[in-house]
Formats: structure tokens, sequence, C-alpha cells
């Protein structure tokens, strides 16, 4: 029997696919979170075979939970999928950088699902097709390391005083990476250039 975790802070699509997987034979929900937070409390609780978490949750995202699951978890660490609406290829990079065993969107059936899970727990890797070929053409980052650094701050709606004590910069230095960050990616407000960067999978 395969134990998961599953992660979503939508609770009629985490409902809807516990129940669905439940009806597999060999899987077995053992524990269900809302937040990162929990899903990374129960993963050291439950030990599940596999994590499978969604990418946007509160308060941080699927990534980051997956790489302290994967970093904390004591003894042999449970298999991470991410599941995302937003499939950028950066994400990508990022979750295979993390460790993460699989990669799928939300439109993927969950009888494919429940195959991708098997594949997992049994120490393959799975990427969406769609998004590995995407991640071939994907266009550079226009941002330096320092812009992305502020706006990983700046993304949780932190004043420039509390995000230049964070990088260790000065706040008028902070300001000239946020506003050169908005210049590049167009945008009027430093939460827009932050929200952009993270949907590209940059931060």
């Amino acid at each position: 029997m395969i134990r998961l975790l599953l992660a979503d802070d939508e609770e009629l699509l985490r409902g809807a696919l516990c129940s669905l997987l439940d009806l597999e034979h060999d899987l077995q929900v053992v524990a269900q979170a809302a937040t990162t937070t929990h899903a990374v409390q129960l993963a050291e609780q439950h030990r599940p075979d596999v994590a499978v978490l969604d990418l946007e949750m509160p308060p941080t995202d699927g990534l980051h939970a997956a790489a302290q699951i994967l970093a904390r978890t004591d003894g042999t660490p449970p298999r991470v999928i991410i599941v995302t609406r937003h499939a950028r290829p950066a994400v990508l990079r990022r979750a295979l950088a993390a460790g993460v065993s699989g990669f799928v969107p939300k439109s993927t059936p969950a009888a494919r699902l429940a195959q991708i899970v098997r594949d997992v727990a049994v120490g393959h890797r799975y990427v969406d097709p769609e998004i590995a070929a995407s991640a071939l053409t994907e266009n550079e980052c226009p941002l330096t390391d320092r812009e992305l650094e502020v706006l990983r701050e700046a993304r949780a709606g932190a004043p420039v005083s509390e995000i230049a004590a964070a990088v260790h910069l000065a706040p008028g230095t902070v300001r000239n990476y946020l506003s050169s960050a908005m210049a590049k990616l167009g945008v009027a407000t430093r939460h827009a250039a932050a929200h952009r960067a993270w949907e590209e999978g940059w931060i």
C-alpha cells in the first residue's frame, strides 16, 4: 500500500482528489493539509511514501514545503509530486533542483495521477511532457540576482525597511533594485513585479 499526503488549499479539489485516489486498490491517503506549514508537520507525523503538494498554497508555496519535507524528515523522506495550474518552466527547474520527483499540471486526470504516484513511489521521476518541452524554449530571466533577492522578500508585502534588513542593504539601494526590476518587467508596483517573478518561477 502506498501511503499519501495530499496538500491543497482548495478544499473541494483536495477532497475530490482524496476520494478518487482512495478508490485505487494500492493507494491510501493518510493525511490532508491546506497550508504549507501543516503539510510539513503532517509529513513528519505520518511519514507518507508520497506527498502530493499544490504549488500555490499559503503561506509560502509548494516548493518551499517540498524542500522542508525533503530536508527535515528523518530516515527516508517521501517522494514529492508538485501539482500546479501555472506550469512555468523555471518553476520546473527549481522543483527538480529541490529534489521533487514529479511535476504535473492540475488538468491531469486522477487515474493518470495515480499511475504517476506509483511510478514515483518506486523511484522514477515524472515531468509533464508539455512543461518539459516549453522549458527548452523559455526566455532567460532579465533580472539580476540582487533584484531577484529583493523581490523574493517583497513578495510577502514587507516594507522597504524590512526588505533592506533581510538582505543587508541600505533602504535606498533596495528601492533602486525594486525600481529597476519594475522597469524591466513593465509593471507599476513592486508587488506586481514580485508576483510576476514568482509566476515565472524566478523566485
